[in-house]
């Protein structure tokens, strides 16, 4: 696997849409093979924070259940170092349950226009820590579960 100082940026950002794009197709074993084994996921909004490839997709998941055609669209990208920075809008429906801290969100039918940046350190070509930051009370307002 390279290094981070021996991939270019353009390198480093192709490894990392990787991941993202594997999210969008839901394709769990692309997107493990992106990430470190010991990668670490910190969701901000959520306060979620776990540690480790299955965990990670293990949340992932999670999302996937409650909004199952939920993509992310790229709109900017900036690298520093290993570091790529995305800024995108998710995208769905909320057609099952949405698990959360206070208890699951019956589905609602209704669609999530979210704006969200995901700050990726890189490990070579693979994904070692994720931050993810977005508007909790948008995406809780769109789908009606608060006023």
């Amino acid at each position: 696997m390279p290094t981070a100082t021996t991939m270019s940026p353009q390198q480093l950002v192709s490894a990392a849409k990787a991941v993202l794009h594997a999210y969008n197709d839901k394709k769990w074993d692309a997107l493990k093979a992106g990430v470190t084994p010991d990668v670490v996921y910190d969701e901000a909004a959520t306060n979620r924070r776990v540690k480790g490839a299955d965990e990670y997709l293990a949340l992932l998941k999670g999302w996937a259940t409650a909004i199952p055609d939920s993509k992310a669209t790229i709109h900017s990208t900036c690298t520093s170092g290993d570091m790529v920075v995305f800024e995108v809008t998710w995208n769905g429906t909320h057609t099952g349950p949405l698990q959360t801290a206070k208890g699951t969100i019956a589905p609602t039918g209704k669609k999530i226009d979210v704006r969200a940046c995901i700050v990726q350190e890189m490990a070579g070509d693979k994904v070692k820590e994720a931050r993810q930051y977005f508007d909790l009370m948008t995406l809780l307002a769109q789908i009606g579960a608060t006023a």
